[in-house]
């Protein structure tokens, strides 16, 4: 498979394929999006919304949320701010989301199943990580987005003037719908 991806590269550069794509490091249309890593929203979530190479900065993490303060959704986040000109944020979730539902023991057993030790989780709750909380779904995407979007407004790092959104897309149809 690499091999394949590597050779397909190479052709890619050789014919100048990557032309179409140049553009600067700053969003056009100084937008942030934080979605979800989901296979079907890698190119839904543009061509729905009408976003194209250059116009935002895409922000992909499981489920699409914001959850700590200082993790690194949120530097990705003040990067784009302070940095890049970022004045809005689109926190979009979307429907029969895979991080929905999802256990910290649920994972901790498929880990154990691959072959990860008992002593390496041992290890990693001695420094304090909290699997059930860091590993954990949601009940609701609705819910999900609104969390998101209630920690960025109030965090203290973030400036009054960048709006913060919330929204849902179907991921099958891209019907993009606010969260209020």
């Amino acid at each position: 498979m690499m091999e394949d991806i590597l050779e397909f590269n190479r052709r890619f550069v050789e014919d100048r394929q990557y032309e179409k794509y140049v553009t600067s490091k700053y969003p056009d249309r100084k937008i942030a999006v934080v979605t979800c890593m989901d296979t079907r929203l890698v190119e839904l979530v543009p061509a729905a919304l009408g976003f194209k190479n250059g116009d935002i900065k895409m922000i992909k993490n499981a489920g699409g949320v914001v959850t700590e303060p200082f993790g690194s959704a949120v530097r990705s986040i003040l990067v784009g701010i302070y940095e890049l000109g970022i004045e809005d944020v689109l926190i979009i979730g979307h429907s029969d989301c895979g991080a929905q539902h999802i256990s910290g023991e649920e994972l901790l057993s498929m880990m154990r199943e691959r072959g990860i030790s008992q002593e390496d989780i041992d290890m990693c709750r001695f420094f304090d990580v909290d699997f059930d909380r860091w590993l954990c779904g949601f009940d609701s995407v609705e819910e999900s987005v609104r969390s998101s979007v209630g920690l960025l407004e109030s965090h203290p790092l973030i400036p009054d003037d960048v709006r913060i959104w919330g929204f849902v897309i179907d991921s099958h149809t891209g019907e993009l719908k606010p969260v209020v």
